[in-house]
């Protein structure tokens, strides 16, 4: 029988959740995860993604009607307990949580999805926000989402450009090219790594659906492009045969 989703509590959802997390770990293997993404050990549980998925699994398909205890237990997970900062696992929860449903995924919460980039502040998080969160709701509401991507893409952080750059990851056929390109050419003066191999990695995952007009573009910017930018961007047409700028 379904629940009903006025009955759902967050402070359960969040005590089973963390529950369930921790008993699928692995501390030993904590470390090495850190160690990958170059951050705290003490801040990993060490569950893999497939255990991830597995509690996320667990939570009641009926949290997808409940968006407010939904936002709840999102920022839960997201914030970690009271007196205590968060586990990487419970944030990586958090956005697999928001993910799983498509309501939610929704101009009113876009503000939860800023700041998850702003406060994530590394890869791991910040990409997942910005192609299954960000990217989601600029997907369905381009009116609305793609000026404000304009403002991103000027923002001093460098997690909020770098979102604005891969938001459209994902969007294959829908993807609004004179922004992408537009968006490409504010930032490609900049050495920052993670801004240059987001130029690359956004061109050329365009370039799967939109080759042609990802040649242009690179020809007429090859000259400023960092060259991570050229190398990311490049190597699917290089390899149909496209011949870079000399």
């Amino acid at each position: 029988m379904a629940l009903d989703p006025a009955a759902l509590s967050a402070p359960a959802l969040l005590a089973q959740a963390r529950a369930d997390l921790r008993a699928r770990a692995q501390p030993g293997d904590a470390p090495a995860m850190a160690a990958y993404l170059k951050a705290d050990p003490v801040t990993f549980l060490g569950v893999h993604a497939p255990e991830r998925r597995a509690v996320l699994l667990a939570l009641p398909r009926e949290l997808g009607r409940a968006p407010e205890t939904l936002r709840a237990v999102v920022e839960g997970l997201w914030d970690g307990p009271a007196g205590g900062g968060p586990m990487r696992e419970e944030r990586q929860l958090a956005v697999d949580l928001a993910a799983r449903f498509r309501a939610f995924v929704c101009l009113d919460q876009l503000d939860l999805f800023e700041r998850m980039v702003r406060e994530g502040a590394w890869w791991d998080l910040v990409d997942m926000v910005a192609t299954k969160l960000v990217g989601g709701v600029w997907r369905r509401e381009r009116a609305t989402v793609g000026p404000l991507m304009d403002r991103w893409i000027e923002d001093e952080d460098l997690w909020i450009r770098r979102t604005a750059l891969l938001g459209q990851l994902k969007h294959k056929q829908d993807a609004d090219l004179d922004r992408l390109f537009s968006h490409c050419r504010a930032t490609l003066h900049e050495r920052e790594f993670f801004i240059a191999k987001a130029i690359g990695w956004a061109l050329r995952e365009q370039a799967k659906t939109h080759p042609s007009a990802v040649q242009a573009f690179l020809a007429a910017e090859w000259g400023r492009l960092q060259p991570l930018s050229r190398r990311e961007a490049s190597q699917i047409l290089v390899k149909q045969g496209w011949r870079p700028p000399s």
